[in-house]
């Protein structure tokens, strides 16, 4: 099977290329993004996963369920458009991915990119705010978002990726490369 990466590509791409086709804009490109992230949530709890391996539900069925799991959100055309077609294509598993593969789209168009920072301490928000402006000046002309996470693994120090770029700084990967020298 081809990998989740390639499967969800197209669909976010589909997804920004309509929001485009009926000029809509930022406002309507972060209601999408958040919708997706929903319908992402939805199908990655384990009642879901459980019931959702019934062969005998049909994709209105399945489309109803997830309905049913957001409660009371009402979703955007769009996304329940796209939502059907993943359904009949058999490629439910993919929404995660398609929701996060179209949220960096959308913020690559907005000029946007979220920095995922990992910290082995919680941040306070001054050291956030400083955090984000000194990695202002590593990736130029983009507003940086930050997403901060706790990671105890991580010793001391923050692991920071932007895109597909990592920076490295906790004692964690510093111990590793000392390993790594003293082994070589």
């Amino acid at each position: 099977m081809a990998e989740l990466s390639t499967i969800a590509r197209p669909y976010a791409q589909g997804l920004l290329l309509a929001l485009r086709d009926e000029q809509k804009g930022l406002k309507e490109a972060a209601e999408l993004a958040d919708a997706m992230d929903a319908v992402a949530q939805v199908v990655t709890t384990d009642e879901f996963v459980s019931v959702i391996g019934d062969p005998k539900l049909s994709s209105e069925q399945i489309y109803d369920l997830i309905l049913t799991g957001l409660g009371e959100e009402v979703l955007p055309v769009e996304v329940q458009n796209l939502l059907k077609v993943v359904i009949d294509n058999g490629r439910l598993e993919a929404v995660p991915e398609i929701a996060r593969q179209f949220r960096e789209l959308k913020n690559q168009s907005e000029g946007v990119a979220d920095a995922y920072i990992e910290s082995a301490l919680p941040l306070t928000e001054e050291e956030v705010n400083e955090l984000i402006k000194s990695l202002g000046h590593r990736f130029p002309g983009l507003k940086l978002t930050p997403i901060i996470s706790i990671n105890e693994e991580l010793i001391g120090g923050v692991r920071v990726r932007v895109g597909d770029k990592t920076l490295d700084g906790s004692i964690q990967a510093r111990l590793a490369q000392m390993q790594e020298a003293l082994t070589a």
